[in-house]
């Protein structure tokens, strides 16, 4: 069964950074497309960045220019830089692999929490 461990979550004001990370199991970040995704409290859970097997990017316009995903494939683990945090950054963030079909995905992790607060 795969597995995401997300961490690197925390309380941080706006205009802040949080390097988040993923250590995945059972599945090779390097082989796969990886996404990050986020759920704010009463939302529907949104893709905020993915990266494909071949580097290539991307990213919604709601975060474009603050964030960055990469990947360590000798470590097998994601992660998500996030600079200039905004309060509507506050959410549970998530990783997972990233196809069209994300929606249907049920082997998520726990997510770590992210509040942009002062």
């Amino acid at each position: 069964q795969v597995q995401f461990v997300e961490s690197g979550g925390g309380l941080v004001q706006p205009g802040g950074s949080l390097r988040l990370s993923c250590a995945a199991s059972r599945i090779g970040v390097s082989i796969y497309a990886m996404g990050w995704y986020r759920q704010a409290p009463g939302k529907q859970r949104e893709l905020v960045a993915f990266i494909t097997s071949a580097g290539y990017t991307n990213y919604p316009e709601s975060v474009k220019g603050r964030f960055t995903i990469s990947r360590d494939n000798a470590k097998n683990t994601a992660y998500l830089q996030m600079n200039s945090l905004k309060a509507e950054d506050t959410a549970v963030y998530y990783c997972n692999r990233y196809s069209s079909g994300w929606r249907t995905y049920v082997d998520w992790g726990q997510g770590t929490r992210v509040i942009v607060s002062s």
